[in-house]
């Protein structure tokens, strides 16, 4: 196994350590030390990449599991933070209708790339999807930051918890939009389904 494919496999490791960090309450500091996990996992992910590319290390494999270990990544600390979140009833609903829709596009691009490789083709991350994978992870970073300060200084106004909303809406919009285009890119594989 070559070096982007073991730091792809150890970010999909760390994801349960991340877990753990954020959902032990004993630890001080710990949407912090959660956030930095989670940058150092999502640096990772921009590691790996540049090393494939440059050192001619590109395989179908790391091609695959990449965005198989993004999606561990950001599917679990979505699904941590609606768990942890203690917003209204209409917070949690929309961070619930969320999820589904990045799960939904997830399934359905792994799927569209199972096809695609039958076929004898591999389809790598485009554009499209790599700013989505961008700004969910800054979204993440933001609102686990938020977290803390807020733990921190408790007489902050909540209010500042919107930036991180804020982005994580923008990153819902590109996760639709990347989802469209990759459909749209590879009609032709779904219509030989």
């Amino acid at each position: 196994m070559n070096t982007p494919n073991k730091l792809t496999v150890f970010r999909m490791v760390m994801v349960p350590v991340f877990l753990a960090v954020l959902f032990i309450e004993a630890i001080p500091a710990r949407f912090l030390i959660s956030a930095l996990i989670f940058a150092g996992l999502s640096f990772t992910d921009m590691l790996d990449g540049k090393i494939a590319r440059s050192r001619g290390l590109v395989t179908n494999f790391g091609k695959f599991l990449d965005p198989l270990a993004d999606k561990m990544l950001v599917v679990s600390a979505l699904v941590a933070m609606t768990i942890l979140k203690r917003g209204s009833e209409a917070e949690f609903v929309f961070w619930l209708i969320s999820i589904i829709i990045v799960i939904a596009r997830e399934f359905m691009i792994s799927a569209l790339r199972l096809v695609c490789v039958e076929q004898g083709n591999v389809i790598a991350a485009n554009m499209w999807g790599k700013v989505k994978t961008v700004l969910q992870f800054i979204a993440i970073l933001v609102i686990l930051l938020t977290q803390q300060v807020l733990v921190w200084f408790p007489a902050l106004p909540a209010e500042i918890k919107i930036l991180g909303d804020v982005i994580y809406l923008a990153s819902i919009v590109a996760t639709i939009l990347s989802g469209v285009i990759y459909v749209k890119q590879n009609v032709g594989a779904i219509d030989e389904m």
